[in-house]
């Protein structure tokens, strides 16, 4: 049984996605990472959750099953995928890799930081504001001239490089960027988020979130 412990962010969404699309057993340990309002507070600095996450960062998985535990989301995908056999193939791995590693270091971190100055920071830092929106912009245009090339970011087969690239443009409402403006990009995210397991997996909580639509 796959243990996850996680908060309700785009990067623990996407672990329960390829929890569910892989079928294994698995429960969520939620972690409050920032309780009122005081992310100094946050149960991530907590060093019992440090000892198996020494950045501070969710997700982090423990497998119960042989007593391992994992962290950095793009490590987790990888290790499912491996063990399970699914959307992370052998001979593809090469073309895979550079999709999931470009997502974790560079579109996840951009998409992120317009998040805190444009949704959580606004009129705070015209700079900052104004950088990481045309960052966000450019990320929306690459993808989507990515996708004009093919089904899927590594090629025709869904791959846990979609898994992790997903749960970030379904943030597309708090991006104000207008998804509907990239139809590659658009046709992508529609045809993933019919998926049951995506449904499934962006309620990570359990809480009644909905796939975020156009």
């Amino acid at each position: 049984m796959i243990e996850l412990l996680t908060a309700d962010t785009p990067n623990g969404k996407k672990i329960s996605i390829m929890l569910e699309e892989i079928g294994f057993e698995y429960k969520v340990t939620k972690i409050n990472i920032n309780p009122g309002g005081e992310f100094s507070k946050g149960e991530q600095f907590n060093p019992k959750f440090r000892a198996i996450s020494p950045f501070s960062k969710i997700p982090v998985i423990i497998d119960h099953d042989n007593n391992t535990s994992l962290f950095e989301s793009g490590a987790i995908l990888m290790y499912l995928g491996e063990k399970s056999g699914k959307f992370y193939p052998e001979k593809d791995k090469h073309l895979i890799n550079q999709w999931l590693i470009g997502q974790v270091a560079y579109v996840g971190p951009m998409l992120g930081q317009h998040h805190q100055f444009h949704r959580y920071n606004s009129g705070k830092d015209k700079w900052g504001e104004e950088r990481y929106f045309k960052i966000s912009k450019t990320i929306y245009k690459d993808l989507d001239e990515r996708l004009e090339k093919s089904k899927f970011l590594s090629g025709e087969n869904y791959t846990i490089a979609d898994i992790a690239t997903w749960p970030w443009i379904a943030r597309h409402d708090w991006h104000d960027i207008g998804l509907k403006n990239f139809k590659n990009l658009t046709r992508w995210y529609l045809n993933i988020a019919q998926r049951d397991a995506v449904i499934k997996g962006y309620d990570l909580l359990k809480n009644g979130s909905k796939v975020p639509k156009l």
